[in-house]
C-alpha cells in the first residue's frame, strides 16, 4: 500500500475489525491446545486476545504509523511492511504473556507457542492489509489535495542568487521570484514573502542573473520578469505583475507574445 489514511478515528474501526476477527477465530479453531481446556478457557482466552489485538494495533498507529506519516508527509510499502510487521510482532509478544499468565497457565513454551500461532498469522495478515486497504476509500479528497501539496512544496525548485560578495546571496522558491531590476552597479530582487513584497540589492549585473536563471524573461534592458507573474498589461507600454508595474520597451514586446 503506496497511500495511507492517516485518519484515527478510521484505524481505530480497523482495529475493531480485526479483534473480533481473532476472537471468532480464536474461539472457534482452537488453534492450539486442542481440547485442553474447558469452555470457560477458551471463553477468556479469546477475549483477552481479541482486547489485546486491538490495543496493540491502537498502539502501534498512534505511536508508530503517526510519528512515521508526520515525519515523512508520504506512504510506501517498506512503511507498511514495517507496521504491519512491528504490529504481529508486539501482539505476538502480549497475547503469548497473556498466555502464560496465572490467569490462564498456558502449557505450551514460546517457541510451541510460535510454531502454534504461525499458521494463523498467514492468515491474519492478509486480514489486516485488506482491513487498511479499505480505509483509504474514506480518505477526504480535500486531504488528498493537502498531501499532493505538500509533496509538491516540498520539491519545489529553490532558486540561490549570488552576487559579487561571499554574504551576497539570495535563497528563495522559484515560483516566489517576481522579477530582478538594475540599480546601478546592482540588481534589485523582488519575490514574495508570507503575501507580501520584499526585495534585495545584490551586487551583480542583469546580464549575469539571465544567464544564470534561463527562465526569466527579458522585457526591458533593466528588467528581467518571472512570467508565472505575469498578470496583464495596464497601457501599451506597461505590464502588471503581482503587486507590481513594469515598464515594457519595444525592443522586448515580442518576448511578451507568449505570455
Amino acid at each position: 500500500m503506496t497511500k495511507l489514511n492517516p485518519s484515527i478515528k478510521h484505524h481505530t474501526f480497523v482495529g475493531i475489525f480485526i479483534s473480533i476477527w481473532i476472537f471468532i477465530f480464536t474461539y472457534y479453531i482452537r488453534p492450539f491446545d486442542g481440547n485442553a481446556y474447558n469452555f470457560y478457557w477458551w471463553e477468556f482466552l479469546s477475549i483477552g486476545f481479541s482486547l489485546i489485538t486491538f490495543i496493540s494495533y491502537f498502539i502501534i498507529v498512534v505511536v508508530l504509523q503517526d510519528s512515521i506519516y508526520r515525519k515523512t508527509t508520504k506512504w510506501n510499502i517498506i512503511f507498511e511492511v514495517f507496521t504491519i510487521s512491528s504490529f504481529l510482532f508486539l501482539n505476538l509478544i502480549l497475547n503469548y504473556l497473556y498466555y502464560k499468565s496465572p490467569f490462564l497457565n498456558g502449557i505450551w513454551t514460546f517457541s510451541e507457542y510460535i510454531n502454534g500461532v504461525l499458521k494463523s498469522t498467514i492468515i491474519f495478515t492478509p486480514i489486516i492489509i485488506f482491513a487498511r486497504s479499505i480505509t483509504l476509500q474514506f480518505l477526504p479528497q480535500q486531504n488528498q489535495e493537502k498531501i499532493a501539496q505538500g509533496q509538491k512544496s516540498k520539491k519545489e525548485e529553490k532558486l540561490i542568487i549570488r552576487g559579487e560578495y561571499k554574504l551576497d546571496i539570495l535563497k528563495i522558491n522559484k515560483s516566489d521570484l517576481i522579477c530582478v531590476s538594475k540599480s546601478q552597479n546592482y540588481v534589485e530582487v523582488f519575490f514574495t514573502e508570507n503575501n507580501s513584497i520584499n526585495s534585495k540589492l545584490i551586487r551583480s549585473s542583469l546580464k549575469k542573473i539571465q544567464k544564470d536563471l534561463d527562465f526569466l524573461v527579458q522585457v526591458h534592458r533593466s528588467h528581467l520578469i518571472n512570467p508565472s507573474h505575469f498578470k496583464s498589461w495596464k497601457t501599451n507600454n506597461t505590464i502588471l505583475l503581482t503587486q507590481i508595474e513594469i515598464p515594457v520597451s519595444k525592443n522586448y514586446k515580442s518576448n511578451l507574445n507568449l505570455l
